[in-house]
């Protein structure tokens, strides 16, 4: 009986993993890498074992990935030393004897050359060093999540547009439920070694078709005002977000104008075996019509 280990345990991807996990297979073939298990409780409750272990704490990989056959790398968060952690995650499971290691990316295109700050350059050194162990790997490559596409619209946007960078490139966000699912399938199905896949919803739109789409639904029109980076940094910034983070989301709306996240293909659906869910579906539920004596605010907590 093969142990899955899925880190990042109680982070939002990895606990949605470890749940689905628990529905297909019992749970003493499951484990969970957390650096505080005592935040992990409901899935010890559950019987899966919690192992602790820090992505810098080289020795505390050792102990967590004994026994381990497939392990779920859920990368770290941008703006960390993700380089040593992720060289330290593959590394030591080299050592404790795990066969297969399946890494979470964020999508990219190569052909472009744009670099997504915070995370391209550290995901291309994480693959290059997953492929050079000798490891049998999985690199699956995350899309923008649809759950904080509120983050790319901004709160306001039935009351001033959606201001955004200028650019025609698309995106295809997905659930981190159905990315959850892709996981799962990676993790209990054989024929996925060695190869990489670019995730994504079931459908691609430009801010301009969102824009266009979120008119439908509420009503009125939604205009779409492209503005300058700076004036979009500088929205961030009178918010009093800190320079460095205006500065990263800054650049991850932007990117999406300039094309990082236009590779769209059907490789989740073909994981998950049924159609992920699209953005059309996400605002229609979370950003509904506003009708008389309704207002926005109320509108989109419904």
């Amino acid at each position: 009986m093969e142990k899955l280990l899925v880190t990042g345990a109680t982070g939002n991807l990895g606990r949605l993993t470890l749940q689905l996990l628990l529905e297909r297979l019992p749970a003493e073939q499951l484990a969970g890498l957390s650096r505080n298990p005592d935040r992990a409780a409901d899935l010890t409750e559950r019987g899966v074992d919690i192992r602790q272990g820090d992505y810098f704490d080289y020795a505390s990989l050792v102990r967590a990935f004994d026994g381990v056959d497939k392990l779920l790398l859920v990368s770290a968060v941008a703006f960390t030393d993700r380089n040593t952690q992720h060289y330290n995650a593959i590394t030591a499971a080299k050592q404790a004897g795990v066969k297969h290691v399946i890494y979470t990316a964020i999508q990219r295109d190569e052909d472009l050359g744009i670099n997504q700050v915070g995370v391209t350059e550290s995901d291309v050194f994480t693959e290059q060093t997953l492929r050079a162990s000798g490891l049998t790997y999985t690199i699956l490559r995350n899309p923008i999540y649809l759950d904080y596409l509120e983050q790319y619209l901004a709160a306001d946007v039935y009351e001033k547009g959606l201001r955004v960078p200028p650019g025609e490139g698309t995106m295809a966000p997905a659930l981190l439920r159905d990315l959850a699912a892709g996981n799962v399938a990676v993790l209990t199905q054989a024929g996925h070694e060695n190869k990489t896949y670019t995730l994504n919803g079931s459908q691609a739109a430009s801010y301009r078709d969102i824009a266009a789409t979120l008119s439908e639904i509420h009503g009125q029109p939604v205009p779409y005002l492209p503005v300058p980076v700076e004036e979009f940094l500088e929205s961030y910034l009178q918010k009093d977000v800190p320079g460095p983070v205006a500065e990263f989301l800054t650049a991850w709306v932007a990117g999406v104008g300039l094309g990082s996240f236009s590779k769209h293909t059907d490789d989740l659906e073909r994981l998950i075996g049924y159609r992920p869910t699209g953005y059309r579906e996400f605002l229609e539920k979370n950003y509904p019509a506003v009708g008389p004596g309704t207002t926005n605010e109320s509108a989109r907590s419904a």
